[in-house]
């Protein structure tokens, strides 16, 4: 099923996942889906490897074995370490899998994997992978600003570049701040694009979690959430029931707000996962 026509119907509530290491078995993320797929989520997203990490066709696997699993899969595709041709082989071998939801991305630039020069921009990957199929495409925003971007005001001009490239819908970074979403979605709407936005929830239930987090995507932490880390920070049972509870009240608020949808960044924690499904359940209908 494509995403584009879950929209229309609900509030769509998704998970996010990621392969395991190579050195890992597959059995290892194959359990947490089992676990997952009892939730009903409208799909789960699995993220490919940038350029250098070698995962991509582990991605497919894993997206496959989603599929297999009764939901509907999403695959993460960064271009900026890929060719056309590279690209192209991906794409051929969804096509094969039956996978026909894409998450298309520009992917980190990697220091030590001089980036090929095929396509620079996510806008640039959506109209090829436009151009080769009937794929259901989503971008990614940042309702705090793309951290390469000049403003916000730049990044929402590039964002609507993604969107008349061909992106049907899109799903945010990370906040922990509901009016930071909120002006980013006034924004948008100002300027004219109309696509279904997912609001995406990472439940923070350790510290490391937390500083990892900030420190590569920017997010900003608002006083309540602050408090909560300096409380429980030494207390793990406390800090995960915490950051459960406030991820939910996250979603609650959203959800009494319009949201068209939340994307749930699990971390392959398929405990966290349930609790905060079991919570909002009655509110977006899971």
């Amino acid at each position: 099923m494509r995403i584009r026509d879950i929209f229309a119907e609900k509030t769509v509530f998704s998970f996010e996942i990621f392969p395991p290491k190579k050195t890992s078995p597959l059995e290892i993320i194959y359990k947490t889906l089992d676990d997952l797929r009892d939730l009903k989520p409208d799909f789960i997203s699995v993220t490919f490897g940038a350029g250098g990490s070698g995962n991509g066709h582990l991605a497919c696997d894993v997206a496959s074995k989603i599929k297999e699993n009764g939901i509907t899969p999403v695959l993460h595709l960064p271009c900026i370490n890929y060719t056309r041709e590279e690209i192209s082989a991906v794409l051929e071998e969804l096509k094969t899998r039956g996978i026909e939801n894409i998450l298309a991305l520009r992917g980190d630039i990697n220091p030590d994997v001089p980036p090929k020069k095929d396509f620079m921009y996510a806008s640039d990957l959506i109209s090829y992978i436009r151009s080769q199929g009937e794929f259901d495409i989503a971008g990614a925003c940042y309702p705090e600003c793309h951290p390469e971007a000049a403003s916000l005001d730049e990044d929402i001009l590039n964002l609507k570049k993604k969107v008349m490239a061909g992106a049907d819908h899109l799903i945010t970074q990370l906040f922990f701040d509901n009016d930071i979403f909120y002006r980013f979605r006034e924004k948008v709407t100002a300027a004219g694009i109309d696509v279904p936005i997912e609001a995406g929830i990472m439940p923070v239930v350790n510290k490391k979690q937390i500083e990892r987090m900030v420190t590569k995507c920017g997010a900003s932490l608002p006083q309540k959430f602050v408090k909560i880390m300096q409380k429980y920070e030494n207390n793990p049972d406390a800090l995960r029931d915490a950051g459960i509870a406030y991820a939910a009240d996250q979603i609650i608020d959203l959800a009494a707000s319009g949201v068209d949808g939340i994307h749930l960044y699990t971390m392959n924690n398929a405990y966290v996962a349930r609790r905060i499904s079991e919570a909002v359940a009655g509110v977006i209908g899971v």
